[in-house]
This record gives structure tokens, sequence and C-alpha cells, in this order.
């Protein structure tokens, strides 16, 4: 745990800078609106050590995967997010010399990431002898116009002398990412404009041997300044530059603005068409004043936290951790574009290829369901049935029928490049189909499960009917060979979890499919042999477990380990995933996230309070927590076990994991899949939040160190208030027709 940030309820700040601290200051200072988005890099440069990135929503590079150990059915490459042509750069001359915080003394330092108005400031003093000067950075990605970059600077001058002040804004595609091989370049420029007062590059990803999209982005920056224009040659083929110049006399100040419009070919068809909107863009925001371009930004995001704001009263950690949460969370989606998903890093770093994972049906559709309008959530599912054909393509890879959706995609396609998980962690299957039965179940919208949803649920089915394997010798079907959530463990038998969805999903398939329209049911054209298949299967499936202990057996083999609790691990071996071999991780009882848990929090009105109880008592202490996505589901099991102590102390896990830098993870970047951790804890778990039968449930409680928790919830066309005080908890109707709700077995009409 490491904390450098202050604690403040609406601001991630800080008043020192440690060169030592960069790359966690700079993921966590990380902005992003959907479209794009970007580290907190130091826009005028830095030799130190730093990790310089930025990103374009579904714009992407399939590296080579290739290698000795390749087994057919591997992916043919691993797909990552491209550096994008680095757009920010804002060089500083204080009397001819570049200002570099590496090597310049400093004071006065202030970071501040705004997340009410998501702008991000920085200033500081730099002193080179009798010279003083003051530069204040303000940065935001605009949500009114998703093309928008917009930087400003002040310099002002605190010397008794004047000072010569020159700032070179750029763009440059001279970028490679940290993970590339033999230092490889990405990006081909295809025109490059420099003018006196503006600049702009169009640059196209490299050619690739396998067939995927190339990309190509357009950037033109326009400055707003009463600096003079300087002319400057063109440093090189790859990057663009303007200069601009003045004297600043003692306390005088100055300013400049960088504008810069992004656009990408994922939106235009051809070059031409791409530079004329480019052109366009930059004409239109070149009318509008910063504070009118700011108030437009700024109003969005205050309608963004007027419905889906926690406040949280009596402690500023937790809530600084869950406005933190849903602010990364909202900088990387919102639901506008369909065609894109939630990667775990979002848009702050390059770990896990910028893809998607099943994290989003898993933990970003329960929270998005809540705090957003139901399109948002339909978007998501969109996502995945405009993916059908890559999920055939991965099945078939295989030598399976139906589809595989992709542990790890762009495209649909699987790229992935280890093998316990593009083959073994087939668990996604049944976390996709699940998230069509959570959005219909909260939404009540049939429209999708009937219709697109119908199609998904067949061919999972049809997947896994087809995966598992009938023993003879014990009348069951089984699942062998496959990694569940808990991917610290590899190539399981009857893996619970993963057994558990199979069986649920080819149950729900079919309920469905009694509900379709004759012209969808013929369409889906599912034979009464696969329906009895199917059937059959749900009656037959294997499930582990133990009646000694009460549990259901995380896989075959399980208890025949070492069974030692977290505790028994000392301190300076944790996190073991950075100290400990793989083999000794594979060997021992340590659970990685829930995996039973997971099963069991997914269903959790299914079991009983023993069940639960004796699940969560055996797994819990096994459980190291090193998946970011581990604490959030333990804390919503122990709110409903009534454990409250843990249930909150591992709610601070989640919702601080990054701003306390819990898993020691952080600096190449944010945790935004598990951004979800903080609200699902507070309102599944501390509210008890549970829709049965098309009707909102609570059996809410107050953390001790609480004075108050509030917050808001989209259900059914209404937004509904609950707020959670030491007398109780009140309910108050916001929009929308009345409601009737229950509180703990008790019915309350909300008008």
């Amino acid at each position: 745990m490491k904390r450098i940030f202050e604690v403040q309820p609406w601001n991630v700040i800080t008043h020192t800078f440690d060169p030592k601290d960069k790359r966690l200051q700079e993921s966590m200072t990380s902005l992003g609106n959907e479209y794009m988005g970007m580290r907190g890099d130091f826009e005028e440069g830095y030799s130190g050590d730093s990790l310089q990135g930025i990103y374009l929503g579904g714009v992407w590079y399939p590296d080579k995967t290739r290698v000795g150990w390749w087994k057919n059915g591997y992916p043919k490459y691993f797909g990552k997010v491209v550096n994008a042509v680095n757009f920010i750069k804002l060089p500083i001359e204080i009397n001819g010399e570049a200002i570099d915080l590496a090597k310049d003394k400093i004071s006065d330092f202030v970071l501040d990431l705004d997340m009410k108005q998501a702008v991000l400031n920085r200033s500081f003093v730099v002193e080179r002898g009798d010279v003083r000067v003051a530069f204040k950075f303000e940065r935001f990605l605009s949500v009114s116009q998703q093309e928008l970059s917009v930087q400003r600077v002040s310099v002002k001058n605190l010397s008794a002398d004047s000072v010569d002040v020159t700032i070179k804004p750029s763009i440059d595609a001279d970028v490679k990412n940290e993970e590339a091989n033999y230092d490889e370049r990405f990006w081909d420029v295809l025109d490059a404009d420099q003018q006196a007062e503006s600049g702009s590059i169009v640059a196209k990803t490299t050619p690739n041997p396998f067939g995927t999209p190339q990309f190509t982005s357009g950037m033109e920056m326009r400055m707003v300044t009463d600096l003079n224009a300087v002319n400057v040659a063109q440093p090189n083929d790859k990057e663009v530059v303007t200069a601009f110049n003045g004297k600043l006399a003692p306390q005088a100040e100055t300013t400049l603005e960088k504008r810069v419009i992004v656009v990408t070919s994922r939106d235009y068809d051809t070059q031409e068409k791409l530079t004329a909107a480019m052109h366009e863009l930059s004409d239109k925001v070149a009318k509008e004043s910063y504070a009118e371009l700011l108030s437009a930004h700024t109003a969005i995001w205050a309608d963004r936290w007027e419905k889906s704001d926690v406040v949280i009263k009596g402690d500023d950690e937790s809530q600084q951790g869950i406005r933190f949460n849903l602010f990364q969370l909202f900088s990387t989606y919102y639901g506008k574009d369909s065609r894109l998903n939630i990667g775990p890093k979002g848009f702050t770093g390059e770990k896990y290829g910028g893809a998607t994972y099943w994290d989003t049906e898993a933990f970003a559709v329960p929270v998005y369901l809540g705090i957003t309008n139901p399109e948002v959530t339909r978007n998501l599912l969109m996502y995945r049935y405009k993916q059908l054909d890559g999920a055939y393509v991965n099945a078939k890879e295989q030598g399976l029928n139906g589809a595989l959706f992709p542990m790890v995609t762009f495209d649909g396609i699987e790229c992935h490049n280890e093998w316990e998980i593009t083959f073994e962690e087939i668990h996604r299957n049944g976390d996709i189909a699940f998230a069509i039965y959570n959005y219909t179940r909260y939404t009540g919208d049939t429209s999708y499960v009937l219709h697109e949803g119908a199609k998904v649920l067949s061919e999972i089915s049809r997947f896994w009917a087809d995966r598992v394997h009938f023993s003879k010798r014990n009348q069951k079907y089984m699942i062998h060979g496959v990694t569940g959530a808990d991917e610290y463990e590899n190539n399981v038998d009857n893996n619970w979890d993963t057994n558990m969805l199979a069986q649920w999903t080819l149950k729900y398939t079919l309920e469905i499919l009694g509900k379709v329209d004759q012209e969808t049911a013929k369409k889906l054209a599912i034979s009464d042999e696969e329906k009895a298949k199917w059937q059959d299967i749900v009656k037959r499936m294997y499930l582990p477990y133990d009646k000694d202990l009460n549990i259901f057996v995380q896989h075959d083999g399980f208890l025949d380990k070492d069974i030692e609790p977290v505790s028994s691990i000392p301190a300076d071996q944790r996190p073991i995933n950075q100290h400990w071999s793989w083999d000794k991780i594979l060997r021992s009882p340590y659970i990685k996230q829930g995996d039973v848990l997971q099963g069991i929090w997914d269903f959790i009105d299914d079991y009983t309070p023993e069940q639960k109880k004796a699940n969560f008592d055996f797994y819990e202490p096994l459980t190291v927590h090193e998946s970011s996505l581990s604490p959030a589901i333990h804390s919503v099991l122990a709110s409903d076990l009534g454990y409250k102590d843990k249930a909150v102390e591992l709610y601070s896990r989640t919702a601080r994991l990054d701003l306390d830098n819990y898993n020691n993870d952080t600096t190449d970047g944010l945790h935004i899949t598990a951004m979800t951790g903080g609200w699902i804890a507070v309102v599944q778990g501390f509210a008890g939040m549970r829709v049965r039968n098309g009707q909102l449930h609570y059996a809410p409680f107050l953390p001790k160190t609480w004075t108050s928790y509030t917050f808001r919830q989209v259900f059914h066309g209404r937004l509904v208030e609950v707020s959670v005080h030491a007398d109780g908890p009140h309910f108050k109707l916001i929009s929308g027709d009345p409601l009737t709700i229950d509180v703990a077995g008790e019915s309350v009409e909300l008008k």
C-alpha cells in the first residue's frame, strides 16, 4: 500500500513531486472521454523515467505472437492498443533553455485532478538563480465535442528582470509502445502540414500480415495566445512544430491555449473525408472561447454526477475512493459508441493491450445498469452480438460447434497468446450469457433477449453442448481442462463455477427459446434433438460438492491441497504473484479472486444463508485478492452474511485499490473495470439492493465510521434516491412514475 495523493472528496491532489513516483502519478491523473484518453504526462517534456501514453478508442494493432511453442488453435496475433501520435506536446523554453522537471529546481508544485469538472491542473515555480517563473497547466478532453483536446498554459514572471519565453506546440508521430518489440514504430505519416500558427498530421498504422484493418488518425492543432508566432523549420517528416515567443516583464503573465482536433478512420472511409472533417471541426471550435468550451464540458459532467454520485459523510477516504472509481469509469465508457467497450486499463496504460475482457459483462454491466440509461448497457450487449462471426471462428479453432466469445478481443477474434487463457478460461461464455439475463431482469426490457440475445444464447449453448463430455462411470456431464475465474489454477477438471454457468446457460436458453416469436425461432433453427440434449446436460451436469464441509468444491482435487489460510504467508512474500514462481502458485491453495464465490454472487438469491456462509468462511481466508476484481464481490457476500466489518474492509480495498496502490501494480495503469467495485460494494452490499421479480429490494446498514451515505439509482424509467443514516434508511423518488419497493421485507410506496 502506498498513498502519494492527499485525501479530498472531489480532488486527487498532491503538493509533492518525487521522480520515483512519476509513473504512479501519471496513472492516477489519467484523463479520458470515451473517444480518447491519456496518462498524466508532462506536456512540456520530461527527461526522467516516464510512461508516455495517449490512446484512441478502437485503434489497435495485431502484434506477432507465433513462437516456438505455437499450437493449433492458438490466436494468430496478439492485439494491443497503439500509442497514438503525440498531440499534447508543448515544450517551453525560458531564456532559451527548456524547462524539465527532471532537472530543474522547482517549488510550489501542485498536481490536481479535479474529478467534479474532469480537468487536470498542474502548477509549479521554476527557480534558476535569480530567475523565478511560475507555470500553470490546465488540460481536459471534452465530452461535449469528443474529438477535442484542450490545453492551456499560463506563464508568470516572478523575477526582478525580464525573461524570454518560447512555447513550441507540436504534433509528433515518432512514438512507440513501451512493450513494442525491437523499438518498432506503428505510425506512417501520410501528410504533414506545418503553418506559422497551426499544424496537422495524418498518419496510418503500419501494414500487418494478418489482414486486420489499418487505422488512420488525423490531428490538427490551433493556438490562441498573445505571444508572437515565430517561423521555424519542420524538424523532420514525422513532426510539425509551431513557435510562439515573447518577453515577460517582472510580474507579467502570458497564456497559450492549444486546441487539437483528433479524428480517425473509424468514422471516415477515406483520407479526404477524414481531413475535411478535421478542418471543419477545428473551424467550429475556433469560434468558441476557452470558457465556453470548458462550460460545455463541465455541464455534461455535472449531469452525470447528478445521476450517479455516491455521497459518503464521515469518511473522506471512502468518499474520494468511490468518486475516483466513477470518474475513471465514465472517462473510459459512457455508451455513446456501441463499437467500443471497456478495457481493464482503459486509456491509462498499455497493459492488457487495451482490449475487451469478460470483466465488462461480469462487473461493469451491473454498475451501468444502475447509474445510466438502459441504452448504455444495451450497447455493451450489442457489442458482443455484432462480434458473433468472430466467436464462431474461435469455437471452430478449438474444433467445437457454436460460438466461443473471446477472452481478449478488439474485433471478436481471440487475440491473447497464453494457452491457459485462450483455450481454457471459457467461463467467459457463461458470463456473457449472464449479462443478458442481468440486463433483462433489471430493466424489464425483453427486446434484446428475444431477438439478438436469443441468437447469442443459442450459439453459446451450442458451444457448451459440444464442450462437455459424458462420464459413463459417473453418469454425469463434465468439463475438463479449464481455468476458472481463479487464474492461480490452470488446466483443472470440473471447475464448479464453469460447470454451473454452462448448466445455467443451457437452462436459461431453453426458457428464452420458449418465448421467442415464430420468425425468430425459425432463424435460430434449434432442433428438437438439440433441445433434448441441452435438457439432459442441465439434468445431469456434475457440480463438485463436499457434504462434510457443505461447500461447492472449486474443482476436482482442490481439497487435496495443503489447505492453509492466507494469514500463514509471510508478509514479505505478498503479493505472491510478485514473489513466488508460477509453479509454486499453481501448487498452492491460494485463490487469486472469487471463483466459487463469483458464481454465488451472480445468483446470490438462489443459495441458502447456510450455503453462503459455509462457502464464504472456507474460501475467503484462502483468497489473496491479487485480482483487482476480487474485493468487491467478497464485500457484497460479507454484507449479505452480516460480516459488516469485513464488508467495509473489502470496500476500502476495492474503492481505493489504485489510490493506495494496494497491489503494487498501478504504475502501468489503473484497474478500470475494477473501478466498478466501489459502487457494487455500497449498493449491492451495504444497501443490500436486489432485483426480485421486477421489484427493487433493499436491506441497508450503515458502516460504523460513516455518518451517512446517499446514492441514486436508475430503475425502470425512474430515478430513486437512497439515503442511509444512523436513524435508518430514507427513500425518495426523484423522477418517474410512482414505485413500490421492498425494504427489509416491508413495502414502501414512493410517489
